[in-house]
């Protein structure tokens, strides 16, 4: 027993080692069994009614549907991760401790898709090759604006922004939660996320997804930082750019990722009409896609070494 504080220390940093190798090996489940695709069910249903009501019932019944689908999976998650514990009691011996690890990883494996967004990001460019028609078709798989009148150029620009900004919706910010609440906390981020993908727009969802869109924005504040100072840790120079360049768009957090990975390529980012990070940066090639990968795969690292002395040092308290 007298090993056993430093054991339970190491078991979310094994965690989220298990659940980034169960993502590489596998990719995602089945959609039968994913439970985001259960979040999204819940929230498409509600929304459906609640982005025809006027704003203040509006905004009222998107916070009631937001808190009682995360109190659901924030319960489910909790019992989950409980159960685990019951089930290997892994303060008793070493194997005991590895095997929920694992176990854990699994469970936590599905609130992150790393594999998923560097195959789909890198397939934008694979379709590019054939046409530029098939690039637009592969992009909009990724994001929701019409992509049928972007030329070549805007379509590397806004796949390297989505690799950007989902390095830390999808893969860092989960991991941060869970650093910090478990199985749980990684859960709850991952609901809020995918309530503002769906919920989290102007014009008829102004009010419906409000609520959705401020938490969000809360809960992505820490690791949106974290994903941006990982990308630029060994570029000490590109701080105080990135500080700049960080509140060039409407989003809070989606300007540090963003504007990190603007810098370290060396080239303009654009969304026309909502943000231009690095201005004076070249024209994205299509070299530049494979570059901005490798930077991901990099930040994505340094942002895992971070929140795992993270997760041990509050263990250790």
């Amino acid at each position: 027993m007298t090993h056993a504080p430093e054991w339970l220390a190491l078991l979310p940093p094994l965690a989220m080692l298990a659940a980034l190798m169960l993502d590489r090996l596998w990719g995602e489940p089945p959609a039968w069994a994913h439970p985001v695709v259960g979040m999204g069910r819940y929230l498409g249903l509600w929304g459906r009614w609640l982005r025809r009501l006027p704003p203040r019932r509006a905004f009222l019944g998107g916070a009631l549907a937001w808190l009682l689908g995360a109190a659901v999976v924030v319960a489910l998650a909790t019992a989950l991760e409980q159960g685990l514990w019951i089930a290997f009691e892994p303060w008793r011996s070493l194997w005991r401790h590895m095997a929920m690890a694992l176990m854990l990883g699994a469970l936590l494996k599905p609130m992150l898709a790393w594999r998923m967004l560097h195959e789909e990001v890198a397939a934008v460019e694979t379709a590019l090759t054939r046409s530029l028609d098939d690039g637009r078709r592969q992009l909009s798989r990724l994001v929701s604006r019409d992509t049928s009148v972007l030329t070549a150029t805007e379509v590397r620009e806004t796949a390297i922004e989505t690799l950007a900004e989902n390095l830390n919706d999808s893969v860092v910010a989960p991991l941060f939660w869970f650093a910090v609440a478990g199985l749980p906390g990684a859960a709850l981020y991952r609901f809020a996320n995918t309530a503002d993908a769906m919920w989290g727009y102007r014009g008829d969802w102004e009010w419906a997804g409000k609520w959705a869109a401020r938490v969000d924005d809360v809960l992505s504040w820490l690791p949106a930082r974290l994903t941006g100072l990982a990308m630029v840790a060994l570029h000490p120079t590109l701080l105080g750019p990135l500080w700049r360049e960080s509140g060039r768009t409407p989003s809070p957090n989606g300007g540090w990722p963003m504007g990190a990975m603007a810098l370290r390529l060396g080239r303009r980012l654009t969304k026309p009409g909502h943000y231009e990070l690095n201005a004076h940066g070249g024209e994205i090639g299509a070299a530049d896609m494979v570059t901005a990968q490798a930077l991901a795969r990099q930040a994505l690292w340094r942002s895992v070494s971070v929140v795992a002395l993270l997760a041990i040092g509050l263990r250790a308290l």
